[in-house]
């Protein structure tokens, strides 16, 4: 790994400006994101229990620690890992700080959900834990990081499930407790605006970067804006679209030509090419 990745990214969420970080599930979508100049990518537990087809809940650390480490090994792209609410009580949380950080996470989100996470979490209904106890899980989950330069950032959902005041008595008890950066989802914009004010730390949210302009969030002073919906759905529906056409009998819309075009730029994103140079070195004639 690339050692200046979690120092650079920590620098950049400290400075005042807007990082934004897609929906980030694999090592070829990473390189993607790393081509078009995004600033970091969201390994999200809603998308990847979406992709396992088993929900957020029944994730285990080992299933995002193995994510983690594929984008790792491919993509020098920061990382934001969902660690939801860390699998468990405060020892489970260090455990799995131990396996996100050696897998190369840039940052890890910490909620303060109830664990274990439940299923119903999709269809918004959730359950908090007790500030106190949440406040004991972002205190280990530092004390469990060996690399001071990865960022810890802890979640609150009490604006949907308590109030906004809550919230931000909540997430100041986080930063007290050791928190690097803070994120909460506002419910309408006096309160998207005055959260940044309130708090006075890097402070991200989830949302769709189309909610606002980049330099709106800028001006608002969001240090973080995660969209961990667009890429996802844009796929799914381009995919269902595509396979409904065929199925019934129909082009897909895109052409033979076309597919195959960006099926070669697939294996140029994917870096198949020093592959290919190994195989000339190793297994052709010498000239």
């Amino acid at each position: 790994m690339d050692t200046s990745i979690r120092p650079e990214f920590r620098r950049k969420l400290n400075s005042g400006t807007t990082l934004f970080a897609p929906h980030c599930p694999d090592p070829l979508v990473a390189r993607l994101c790393e081509r078009l100049g995004y600033d970091a990518g969201y390994l999200g537990g809603a998308g990847l229990g979406h992709r396992l087809a088993v929900s957020e809940a029944l994730l285990n650390v080992s299933d995002l620690a193995s994510a983690t480490s594929a984008v790792r090994l491919r993509s020098d792209l920061p990382l934001v890992v969902d660690g939801g609410v860390g699998f468990g009580d405060a020892i489970h949380v260090q455990r799995m700080v131990w396996e996100l950080e050696r897998a190369g996470a840039s940052a890890i989100e910490l909620e303060d959900q109830v664990a274990p996470k439940r299923a119903s979490h999709h269809r918004d209904i959730e359950h908090l834990v007790s500030t106190a106890e949440m406040v004991g899980k972002v205190r280990f989950a530092v004390e469990a990081r060996t690399d001071p330069d990865l960022v810890l950032i802890a979640r609150t959902g009490a604006v949907q499930n308590e109030d906004f005041d809550s919230a931000i008595t909540r997430l100041e008890a986080y930063l007290d407790a050791g928190a690097d950066a803070v994120m909460l989802l506002p419910a309408d914009e006096d309160q998207l605006a005055e959260a940044p004010r309130r708090l006075g730390a890097p402070l991200a949210t989830l949302t769709s970067f189309d909610s606002q302009s980049q330099r709106r969030w800028q001006e608002l002073g969001y240090a973080l804006v995660i969209d961990p919906i667009t890429g996802e759905t844009a796929a799914f529906d381009a995919l269902r679209r595509a396979y409904d056409r065929q199925r019934r009998g129909e082009p897909s819309g895109t052409g033979p030509a076309t597919a195959m075009a960006l099926f070669r730029e697939l294996h140029e994103l994917a870096r198949f090419e020093e592959l290919y140079e190994v195989e000339r070195a190793t297994t052709e004639p010498a000239g």
